[in-house]
């Protein structure tokens, strides 16, 4: 095979790699100032809960609750389309405990995926609660 047709296979290959990199990284509208979505009360009323029963039912963890949230804000955002039908806003911010402390939080809202296809579901990890590593070393998926 001649070097000029060797490096065209190659140039075409990179480029679809580098395509897919994107791709899955994908990024719309991300305003860092505006925490959008990642603000709405029905969310942090649903992780509050949910952090609430999780430290109750995890043997080991402190017996603490989230008194409050800041810094909120969308790290990602992955609009739904034909490969994708369900869209995904990744979320961060900082949830202040009951005993004083501040945590670092990473939260997923995915779109219609509430019970029978109504709200949104809602994942989330706070930094130094997740013993079973649910998600990830440091909640890394939810990044």
């Amino acid at each position: 095979m001649r070097p000029s047709i060797k490096m065209a296979i190659a140039a075409c290959l990179l480029g679809s790699i580098s395509w897919g990199a994107q791709a899955a990284d994908y990024v719309h509208g991300v305003d860092a100032s505006d925490p959008g979505a990642c603000a709405d009360e029905r969310v942090l009323t649903k992780i509050s809960h949910r952090f609430r029963h999780q430290v109750r039912h995890v043997p080991g963890l402190p017996q603490v609750e989230i008194v409050g949230y800041s810094r909120l804000g969308q790290s990602r955002y992955r609009p739904s389309d034909d490969r994708h039908p369900i869209a995904r806003r990744y979320c961060r911010g900082t949830a202040d405990l009951s005993d004083g402390r501040r945590r670092n939080m990473w939260y997923l809202i995915e779109s219609r995926m509430g019970f029978v296809g109504i709200g949104s579901n809602v994942e989330f990890c706070v930094a130094g609660f997740d013993r079973w590593h649910v998600y990830g070393g440091r909640c890394r998926v939810l990044h």
